[in-house]
């Protein structure tokens, strides 16, 4: 099974990408995953749309 980045998965509302794109970031922050090129891209744009949006991590013990 293969998970998808953010210009695969992210819903078409805009609305909602502020929230999908903050716990992306925050997941892949609190297991230390790596980011992709794509998904860097990806993120940014989307995070430019919502530049005041908060990013709540807990990170792993």
């Amino acid at each position: 099974m293969r998970s998808e980045d953010p210009p695969q998965w992210l819903p078409s509302y805009a609305g909602s990408w502020c929230t999908c794109v903050t716990s992306w970031i925050a997941d892949k922050t609190h297991y230390q995953l790596t980011v992709t090129p794509a998904e860097q891209t990806a993120l940014a744009e989307r995070l430019a749309i919502c530049p005041d949006q908060p990013i709540t991590i807990t990170l792993a013990r």
